[in-house]
């Protein structure tokens, strides 16, 4: 069972950067796309970028060229997906989830959340003008 759990949220001016982390624990071989999603408030939770088991991203277009995501293996099934984002904008503002599936990410096409199978709690960006 893939066990998520977010941190690193905060509140920045605009301009700042903040980097979420987000333990995954029980990855295995399967669990091979991992993203980070996000909701800002009443809105859809939407797909801000994914990164599959080879490392290959894609962004969705209001964060690309802003935000990066990237993931650490430390163990077998014991990984840290990241999410560095620089460059904020209030409308940046939204709780951020990890999410990871048991299928393949496909490239340059965003995913929603009902193709993911995993999700971790969420943490809070909120980012001020």
């Amino acid at each position: 069972q893939v066990q998520l759990v977010e941190s690193g949220g905060g509140s920045v001016q605009a301009g700042g950067s903040l980097r979420l982390s987000c333990a995954a624990s029980g990855v295995t071989v399967s669990s091979t796309c991992m993203s980070w999603f996000r909701q800002a408030a009443g809105k859809e939770r939407e797909e801000v970028a994914h990164i599959d088991i080879g490392g290959f991203t894609t962004y969705a277009d209001p964060v690309n060229g802003r935000f990066t995501i990237s993931k650490e293996r430390a163990e077998s099934t014991l990984y840290t997906l990241y999410l560095e984002m620089n460059g904020l904008k209030p409308e940046d503002t939204a709780m951020y989830y990890c999410a990871a599936r048991n299928s393949r990410c496909p490239r340059y096409l965003l995913l929603k959340p009902a193709d993911y199978h995993y999700w971790g709690q969420g943490t809070q960006v909120t980012v001020s003008s």
